[in-house]
C-alpha cells in the first residue's frame, strides 16, 4: 500500500515526550493507511494516558479510529483536574518519596516497594488494576503497556515538584496524618499505656498522644521531626486551596 502523510499538531504540554528534532507545534509523519490514531500518536513518543481529545476535521476521534491520509490531527493534553472514580494510586519503585508524602496527606497510595519479593512491572500493573488504582510513574514505556487500565506520567525531578503535579492534576481530597507512611494503613488512636513498653524513656516522658497502624504496628507521635512534616502538609493544603480557588474563578 502506498504510504502518505499525516500532520499531527501536539499540545505544548505534550511536546516534552517528542524527540528533540520534532518538538515543534506540528509534526508530519509517514502513514501506512492502516494504523490506528492511538498508534500514530504513541509512535511519536506520547503515551495515550497523557492525551485528552484527539480531533480530526472538527470531530473527536477515539484511539482506535483509522485516519485518512493527509488528515490533520489535533492532539490535546488530558484536562485538569482529571476526574477519577476514586483518588487511589499505585506508584512505581522510583517514586518512593512521593508515595510517603501522599500517605502523609492521607491519600491512598500503594508503592511498588511494598510488594513482596522483587516486584516487576507486570505485578505492579496487576495490583493497580485489581485495586482500581491509577498508576503514577515516570516510565513512559510502562504507560504504554496495553494491560494498564489507568496511568499518568509524573512531572518533576524533585519530590516537591512531583507532589505539586499530582495535586494539580487530580485534586485528591486530603486528610493529613491519617495514614501510615510506611505501609499506607489507616492510623487509629492508641492509649499511651498500651504501647508504653515500646517507647524509649525520653519519648515516654515527653509525649502523651499516639497513633498506631493496625496493619504494620508502627507507632506515631508528633515529635521533633513533625515540624518538617507539618511544613509539607501546610504547603500541600495551601496549594490545593489555591488550585480550587483558581478553578472556581476560571469556571465563572
Amino acid at each position: 500500500m502506498r504510504e502518505t502523510t499525516l500532520e499531527v499538531r501536539i499540545a505544548a504540554e505534550l511536546r516534552m515526550f517528542l524527540a528533540a528534532r520534532r518538538r515543534g507545534a506540528s509534526v508530519t509523519v509517514s502513514y501506512d493507511g492502516t494504523s490506528s490514531l492511538g498508534h500514530v500518536v504513541e509512535s511519536l513518543g506520547v503515551p495515550l494516558p497523557e492525551v485528552g481529545r484527539m480531533v480530526i476535521g472538527g470531530r473527536v476521534r477515539e484511539p482506535g479510529y483509522r485516519p485518512e491520509g493527509g488528515a490533520v490531527i489535533e492532539v490535546a493534553a488530558v484536562s485538569r483536574p482529571q476526574p477519577l472514580p476514586s483518588a487511589r494510586f499505585a506508584l512505581d519503585v522510583h517514586l518512593g518519596t512521593l508515595a510517603r508524602r501522599l500517605r502523609l496527606l492521607g491519600v491512598d497510595s500503594c508503592y511498588a516497594g511494598d510488594l513482596s519479593g522483587d516486584p516487576d512491572d507486570d505485578a505492579l500493573i496487576e495490583r493497580a488494576n485489581r485495586d482500581g488504582r491509577l498508576l503514577l510513574t515516570q516510565d513512559r514505556d510502562l504507560l504504554r503497556r496495553r494491560a494498564l487500565r489507568r496511568g499518568a506520567y509524573v512531572r518533576g525531578t524533585r519530590p516537591e515538584e512531583q507532589l505539586l503535579d499530582v495535586l494539580d492534576r487530580f485534586a485528591p481530597r486530603l486528610a493529613p496524618w491519617t495514614r501510615c507512611t510506611a505501609c499506607n494503613g489507616l492510623l487509629s488512636s492508641v492509649p499511651k499505656s498500651d504501647i508504653a513498653h515500646r517507647l524509649r524513656p525520653g519519648t515516654r516522658r515527653s509525649y502523651e498522644v499516639f497513633s498506631r497502624c493496625p496493619a504494620c504496628g508502627r507507632i506515631y507521635w508528633r515529635g521533633a521531626h513533625s515540624r518538617r512534616l507539618q511544613e509539607i502538609v501546610d504547603r500541600a493544603v495551601a496549594t490545593t486551596t489555591a488550585i480550587s480557588s483558581r478553578r472556581r474563578s476560571d469556571a465563572v
